[in-house]
């Protein structure tokens, strides 16, 4: 996932400065991608200005510097809808932001979109867990360095143990959000209900 593939959603949901765009990424947006900075948004933005995948339109300030509202154009749109509903290849790590910054995106899809990228989700993990969980995870002997293999062996099995914990949770929660999907139960958060 790219920077441009969030500019462009965040884009499509509601035209925005880059200001704006900065601040919802030290928010709720540095759960998709960290530490971006201020000068890597208007990089992204004029960028993508040129390719014609965004536009922007001058809201003059009296006695301010002007503001550019960025929009997303119809070429930016289909390059996004390209990244989101293109082929989704589940990284090793299931705290990748990827499936996060699709899930997120969620207004864009049909619930059988998103049931098909949570299948694909689920098989992966589900694959992981039956080739990795039961795996030698002993410490071979051969280093002459001091190294106390007790205290490694230690540590990594309570990692093992968080780890097994965390991805069985990943699989219930995606498990509980996909029947939810199918039967049509999927809570509305309070905000939401008055939006419909």
């Amino acid at each position: 996932m790219k920077l441009e593939h969030l500019l462009l959603g965040l884009l499509g949901e509601m035209p925005r400065t880059g200001y704006e765009i900065k601040k919802f990424l030290d928010t709720h947006g540095r759960f998709l991608r960290s530490n971006t900075t201020m000068s890597q948004v208007y990089r992204s933005l004029a960028s993508m200005t040129e390719r014609g995948w965004t536009a922007y339109a001058v809201d003059e300030r009296p006695g301010a510097q002007d503001a550019k509202i960025y929009r997303v154009t119809p070429e930016g749109m289909t390059v996004f809808r390209d990244w989101l509903e293109g082929p989704y290849s589940p990284p090793s790590r299931f705290q990748d932001p990827e499936l996060g910054a699709r899930l997120g995106f969620a207004g864009y899809l049909t619930p059988e979109k998103l049931i098909a990228l949570i299948d694909i989700e689920l098989d992966a993990r589900r694959d992981q867990v039956a080739k990795y969980r039961f795996r030698d995870r002993s410490i071979a002997d051969g280093t002459s360095a001091d190294f106390d293999r007790v205290l490694a062996a230690s540590v990594g099995e309570r990692l093992h143990q968080h780890g097994t914990q965390q991805i069985d949770l990943h699989i219930a929660q995606l498990e509980e959000f996909r029947r939810e999907l199918l039967d049509g139960t999927l809570p509305l958060p309070q905000a939401a209900a008055s939006i419909r």
